[in-house]
């Protein structure tokens, strides 16, 4: 069958309302952005140059209709993106302790999200693509989850590679092992970070928790995020690891971990997952890296991912600094 996509992702579409500032008086100030980890990943792809589509539902209303218009203009396909009057387009609150770290607060009880149905999916789109990427938060209702498990379904029956992010948000689960563990079942590339590890394997030593993983799921391909303390990528018997770059300017770590896993998919889309190099790894993992760097400095990142030419001019830039501070302690 002729290929349309380079990837097809199904999954949430929302708004995420990020702690942006304080007002005068003292009262939170939140930015309105398109988010939604399956997007996110796709947007960063488009800017890649890739084909893309989204599989998912958003409400018949103005976030909605925002939603769509958005991820259309950045060149998502949305035959399969649906409205519904159902319930309304889901909501997450972003707010930051003292410490910086995120906390979610969702609005989808249910979320126009949690109502796609299995015979909504439109099989056909999902044969004419390189690539199938789901998260968890679909597994979060009884719909969705027959829904992504029909299109995971689909995937492996037209020979498809698929991808998987857990995405885990704990407050939406009483336990997310279940969702945790189909997408492990049935994924060839996966990025996890060092919290859902541990949260999967009770295992702090991350070395010792990927063995675990790796011979419980036997997954080809596996990327480890650790904010900034880099990432790992883990083929066959080989380790391989790269630092962060780590951003002065950092306003919202939302979509960090989307942009890196966007940058993953296209090198898997360039080199597949047979025979690759140890230094061809190192580079996916510097450059997915800078991109997820770069994303940390703007709010939203659905709309703002940035392209091959600003990433390469930023490895570049970092580069040259860090030649300059070695000349200098000389």
């Amino acid at each position: 069958m002729e290929t349309k996509y380079d990837v097809i992702a199904l999954g949430e579409l929302l708004i995420d309302f990020n702690q942006a500032a304080l007002n005068d008086n003292g009262n939170y100030l939140y930015e309105a952005a398109a988010g939604g980890a399956p997007c996110n990943v796709l947007s960063m792809l488009q800017k890649l140059g890739r084909k893309t589509a989204f599989i998912g539902k958003v409400g018949k209303d103005s976030f909605g209709e925002y939603l769509k218009e958005t991820i259309e203009d950045i060149g998502i396909n949305t035959d399969n993106l649906l409205m519904t009057s159902a319930a309304n387009t889901s909501l997450a609150f972003v707010s930051r302790n003292a410490y910086g770290d995120r906390c979610f607060q969702f609005y989808r009880d249910p979320g126009a999200d949690m109502l796609l149905r299995k015979d909504e999916v439109i099989a056909a789109n999902i044969a004419k693509s390189k690539i199938f990427h789901f998260g968890t938060l679909s597994f979060t209702s009884t719909d969705t989850k027959e829904a992504t498990c029909y299109a995971v379904e689909c995937a492996e029956e037209a020979g498809k590679l698929i991808s998987f992010d857990p995405n885990i948000r704990i407050n939406l689960w009483n336990d997310p092992q279940e969702a945790m563990d189909y997408g492990l079942k049935k994924c060839d590339i996966l990025k996890i970070s060092d919290e859902e590890l541990f949260f999967l394997t009770g295992i702090r030593d991350q070395d010792e928790a990927m063995k675990i993983l790796k011979a419980t799921y036997e997954i080809p391909f596996i990327c480890l995020t650790m904010g900034r303390n880099g990432s790992c990528a883990y083929y066959h018997d080989r380790k391989v690891q790269m630092n962060a770059f780590v951003q002065e300017k950092t306003v919202d770590t939302t979509g960090a971990g989307d942009t890196f896993m966007g940058c993953v998919l296209n090198f898997v889309l360039d080199h597949g997952l047979d025979g690759l190099e140890e230094e061809e790894i190192r580079q996916m993992l510097r450059f997915s890296s800078a991109a997820a760097s770069i994303i940390t400095t703007r709010y939203g990142a659905l709309k703002v991912m940035p392209d091959q030419e600003e990433i390469q001019k930023y490895m570049k830039d970092v580069l040259t600094a860090d030649v300059k501070r070695k000349l200098k302690s000389i």
